[in-house]
């Protein structure tokens, strides 16, 4: 037996060669199978049907006949020269028999003798001359008979008295021949029809395939190259354009998670250098600390504890930006105020700060609670510090799925307003405040994953407005 090598599919899985037929044969083939079923089944019933018509129709007629010869010669007195075949204006009684079915006759005389043959001889066994000899006329006999081949009905009548007999014959083997020929016709035209089922399904098969084998191209390329900017061809409004179409949007959001990847790599190891450096630059101080003066050694020993406090947020906050969304955090049914009292009371605790809560119209919405008490607390730190030695109170103000944070800080450039979401982004003015720069965008992804949106302007009397509004819908869970 001969070893087929196995081919390789996904992450090693073996694939036989068996795996190989294509999904255009596979249709084509089926498409051919259920037409030959349907056209076999249908071709056969109807030649069923049609042969047990014709054979009941031969048999009726045949009966027929022989039933108006009995009658005829029970109440006639009728011998054999009545049926002779020298009727030339053809309305004797033997034409009255031939007609309907075009039968052979043959006529008998007393004790059986052949009296007036038809067109062709037709045997007469013992059974037969008794019945030329029977005194009671329409006695009957009936046989199957064979003559050259051709096979035949045959029934003889007795004429009454002893004056001998009448034999009609019908050949059915012609008519069995007339269905022989009908049959073989069906199974042409079964076969036609099987042949052209095959190669229309094989035509359709390729018109509906020809697409899924350019998305079938493209998904390999994906796999084989790594790429995901190839272009994807998308034709058709069916189950398979919607395909192409939903597989150019996966490709497409791939494209931008990992464009997003690349970039928070890039601006995050730009962001982690510059507290490193620092750190590095202190922690090789350590080694002299005994040297140095004691305000010197508290100063360095504030840093080194400052700069590892902002570089373990820095990090948190990277983890937080990196995971895109939590995932193991359920939605539940909640409102912006629950969400904003909480994180007021968190932000207090942290900043010193007092916050004052404002709400109106509190709606319930699908959300996730800790999610959204991250995003308001990012809101209310923000705002604490940019607004270090501020007296008045940080305000939130929470209108139905609307929630605003206000505060009397230096306000933002008209300029800086447009990016103050963006990832790593410090205004000239904040270069030197501690932060990290992603407070802001964890706000935005958390709007953007409830369907909603950010905000920021310049307030009135001075400082700044920030905040995000909610969606209606159930926004963007990962499919929860």
């Amino acid at each position: 037996m001969r070893a087929f090598p196995l081919r390789r599919g996904p992450r090693g899985t073996p694939r036989s060669p068996r795996s190989r037929a294509s999904l255009r044969t596979t249709f084509a083939a089926s498409f051919a199978a259920v037409a030959a079923g349907v056209t076999l089944l249908v071709g056969l019933l109807s030649y069923d049907a049609a042969a047990q018509l014709v054979r009941r129709d031969q048999q009726s007629v045949f009966a027929e006949v022989v039933s108006d010869l009995r009658s005829q010669v029970r109440h006639r007195s009728l011998d054999a020269e009545d049926y002779a075949s020298g009727d030339l204006d053809h309305d004797g009684l033997r034409d009255d028999l031939t007609r309907p079915t075009r039968a052979d006759v043959q006529v008998l005389g007393a004790g059986g003798r052949i009296v007036d043959r038809g067109s062709r001889a037709l045997p007469v066994d013992p059974t037969e001359r008794a019945i030329a000899r029977e005194r009671e006329p329409g006695k009957v006999a009936r046989r199957d008979i064979e003559i050259n081949g051709e096979e035949y009905r045959l029934a003889t009548v007795a004429l009454g008295g002893g004056r001998g007999a009448v034999q009609v014959a019908q050949q059915f083997s012609d008519t069995e021949d007339l269905l022989k020929d009908l049959q073989d016709r069906t199974l042409l035209f079964a076969l036609l029809v099987v042949v052209s089922a095959g190669l229309f399904g094989w035509w359709l098969a390729r018109r509906i395939t020809g697409r899924l084998v350019r998305l079938a191209s493209a998904a390999e390329g994906v796999a084989a190259t790594g790429r995901v900017d190839i272009q994807v061809p998308v034709v058709g409004r069916d189950e398979v354009g919607r395909l192409g179409r939903s597989f150019d949007h996966m490709l497409g959001r791939l494209a931008k998670a990992e464009d997003d990847q690349r970039r928070l790599v890039q601006d995050a190891g730009h962001e982690l250098r510059t507290p490193l450096t620092s750190l590095r630059t202190n922690i090789s101080l350590l080694h002299r600390i005994d040297e140095l003066p004691p305000g010197a050694r508290a100063e360095l020993v504030a840093d080194l504890a400052e700069e590892s406090r902002e570089l373990t947020d820095l990090v948190n906050e990277l983890v937080d930006l990196a995971a895109g969304r939590p995932d193991d955090e359920r939605t539940e049914e909640l409102t912006l105020v629950d969400v904003a009292r909480e994180a007021a009371a968190v932000a207090g605790r942290r900043t010193g700060r007092t916050i004052t809560l404002r709400a109106e119209g509190a709606q319930l919405f699908e959300g996730r609670p800790a999610a959204l008490q991250r995003a308001v607390t990012n809101l209310l730190e923000n705002a604490a510090k940019f607004d270090r030695g501020g007296t008045e109170p940080i305000e939130i103000v929470v209108e139905g799925r609307r929630v605003t944070v206000l505060d009397r800080g230096p306000g933002i450039a008209a300029a800086d307003l447009a990016h103050v979401f963006d990832r790593f982004y410090r205004a000239p003015g904040a270069r030197g405040l501690p932060g990290s720069g992603l407070g802001l965008s964890i706000v935005r992804e958390v709007a953007t994953r409830h369907g909603g949106t950010v905000f920021a302007e310049a307030r009135q009397g001075g400082g700044a407005v920030l905040g995000f509004e909610v969606g209606d819908g159930a926004g963007d869970f990962g499919g929860e």
